[in-house]
């Protein structure tokens, strides 16, 4: 281990205790169980995070989220990436997409998913993912990691689900090596090969390869069980175990769900076998409430432990729902796009005692801040980051700041959807889609559904958004593709705005 590591780690153990407003530092530091679902989209639940009920809200079933936001606070303006690695990789360090450049999904070494076509040669990003601190792999982000520093302040750091950090071979991809004392069933890849015992996990069963197989469930094989269940099954026992010992314990339960294959939990999808939904709803429906009965086992075993009072539970959802599934209106898009529909998600936080409950909050917060809030909460010193701790808001259930705080998306890739970066302060959202260097301002107040684009008709409010990106983006040396007829890069947003102007 480097010196500057093992300083870096000695001085948040020296520093436990020593954040204000969390609690005196003789007492035990909290549980925290972080809850996180793979592509939920905001309006995947029964919960309602819009100001009124929407359809899906009445169709899905998801009763333990509902108990969970009875108890704690509701974020309605949360946000994560628009995709899968890049999100965990910002949880883990703290730090956005355009700054630690893992801006796209992560799998096999050395290869990127992206096509950027014949005009373009693609944006240098980490397509190796995350790794430890010191790691010299090149196209990665080497940083000492939350559950490292968790660990070092005490915790017995669990990991139980999909891992997604760092690329096939190398050391991100057992997240072992990124500071977590417990592995269950975690690995490089983002989806399983299948939510089915009796298929082992493994897509071998439709001819998939076996790069998606899920490790370390073998105890399951041949059982008609669902991967979630196994998944929590396995998460109980270490909880268990961590209560035995007496040790402080940081979940991060990170389950495939509710990320393709679309495979139903035969426990639950007889409960929709009467609705005139197509058959794909039906097993999205059962993957839902499968999700939700995980929730509702873990706050049970708490609970059953004796230690519920002691124990912080954060819900969180990786990025909008894809487009395969139903839309998550009233937000346009859906995974992966620049539009509301692709990053904006179900946010829950329940920290006994402290947290209003029943209550909403409407302050704009970001995958980001998920390391400072977490370090502060372990009452841990915080390194810097790009997040913003939500312990103010928790203690507090304060209202939106009066200077509203600039939030940034930045996705310079070709796959999926076109490259575009983008930025929320206060109720105005600005994208900036590469290719054609244009612009959309929406009012996210008057227009959450981003239907009507005010660029034109606000000049000076659309100079000050792309000043904000613009800054944004260079302060955190943002990647662009390269154009390869001129053989420059993708201009930054103010240039390109001043270009659109002179023409």
């Amino acid at each position: 281990m480097h010196v500057a590591i093992r300083c870096l780690i000695a001085f948040v153990v020296l520093g436990v205790g020593s954040v204000g407003g969390v609690g005196n530092a003789m007492e035990r530091p909290p549980n925290i169980l972080f809850f996180f679902v793979d592509d939920m989209g905001w309006q995947d639940t029964s919960v309602e995070f819009h100001s009124k009920a929407t359809l899906l809200n009445r169709d899905y079933r998801t009763p333990n989220m509902e108990k969970l936001a009875s108890q704690g606070l509701r974020f309605t303006n949360a946000y994560a990436c628009s995709i899968c690695s890049p999100s965990r990789v910002s949880l883990m360090t703290g730090q956005n997409a355009a700054r630690h450049k893992v801006t796209c999904w992560t799998l096999r070494k050395d290869t990127s998913p992206a096509r950027p076509g014949k005009q373009y040669s693609p944006a240098n990003w980490n397509l190796n993912g995350l790794q430890p601190a010191g790691d010299k792999t090149q196209r990665s982000v080497a940083e000492v990691s939350l559950p490292e520093l968790l660990r070092a302040g005490g915790y017995r750091t669990i990991h139980a689900g999909k891992g997604h950090f760092g690329a096939q071979g190398t050391p991100g991809a057992n997240p072992l090596n990124l500071g977590f004392d417990v592995n269950i069933a975690g690995s490089y890849m983002g989806g399983p090969g299948s939510y089915h015992g009796d298929h082992n996990f493994s897509a071998a069963w439709r001819g998939g390869g076996t790069i998606w197989d899920v490790p370390g469930l073998d105890k399951y094989h041949g059982q008609t069980i669902n991967l979630t269940e196994a998944i929590t099954r396995e998460a109980i026992r270490a909880v268990e175990k961590s209560v035995a010992d007496k040790a402080p314990f940081y979940l991060y339960m990170s389950h495939y769900a509710v990320h393709a294959p679309f495979e139903p939990d035969r426990r639950f999808l007889p409960n929709y076998e009467d609705s005139n939904w197509n058959q794909h709803k039906k097993k999205y429906a059962s993957m839902i409430e499968s999700m939700d009965k995980s929730l509702g086992d873990l706050l049970e075993t708490i609970d059953r432990l004796g230690v519920a009072k002691e124990t912080i539970v954060i819900f969180m959802s990786d990025n909008g729902s894809p487009r395969n599934n139903p839309r998550n209106l009233p937000l346009r898009g859906h995974k992966i796009s620049g539009y509301e529909g692709g990053n904006r998600v179900p946010l829950i936080v329940n920290w006994p005692g402290v947290t209003a409950e029943g209550k909403r909050n409407a302050t704009p917060v970001i995958i980001e801040d998920i390391f400072p809030t977490i370090l502060e909460l372990a009452r841990l010193d915080v390194p810097d980051n790009d997040g913003q701790s939500w312990v103010p808001i928790l203690e507090g259930n304060s209202p939106p700041p009066e200077i509203p705080r600039e939030l940034l998306w930045h996705y310079p890739n070709f796959y999926d959807q076109p490259p575009y970066s983008s930025l929320r302060h206060g109720d105005w959202k600005l994208i900036y889609w590469h290719q054609n260097q244009s612009f959309e301002l929406f009012n996210l107040v008057t227009d959450i559904g981003e239907t009507t684009n005010v660029a034109q008709e606000n000049p000076d409010r659309l100079r000050d958004m792309a000043t904000r990106l613009d800054q944004q983006l260079k302060d955190k040396n943002a990647q662009f593709a390269t154009i390869k007829a001129t053989g420059k890069p993708i201009p930054y947003p103010l240039e390109a705005l001043s270009s659109r102007i002179e023409n």
